[in-house]
């Protein structure tokens, strides 16, 4: 984990992920440049915000936590660059599934 992330807490529902880099697959000797790769949709969360707020004022609790490795929609949340490292904020139901 990087340095600028220990200083970001999440709000509510949303929560922080690190980008996992998928393996380098070489398909004969084209070059494909890193802008026309598919962004990663798999991570590993850094920070989790402490939940939604109910409509009766009770705080959801989050299902993921620090250190689960999830699966996002492709598309989700907004990108950032702290201290030089990619991260991704974006809302727990933007998460699909939990990997073990």
């Amino acid at each position: 984990m990087g340095n600028g992330a220990s200083n970001v807490r999440p709000l509510s529902d949303r929560v922080v992920v690190k980008p996992l880099e998928e393996a380098e697959q070489m398909k004969g000797s084209i070059y494909i440049p890193d802008t026309a790769k598919e962004k990663p949709s798999q991570g590993e969360i850094i920070a989790v915000g402490p939940g939604k707020m109910s409509d009766e004022g009770a705080r959801i609790e989050p299902d993921v936590t620090v250190g689960d490795k999830v699966l996002y929609g492709k598309y989700s949340g907004t990108d950032v660059t702290l201290d030089g490292d990619e991260y991704l904020i974006l809302r727990e139901s933007d998460i699909l599934a939990i990997v073990s």
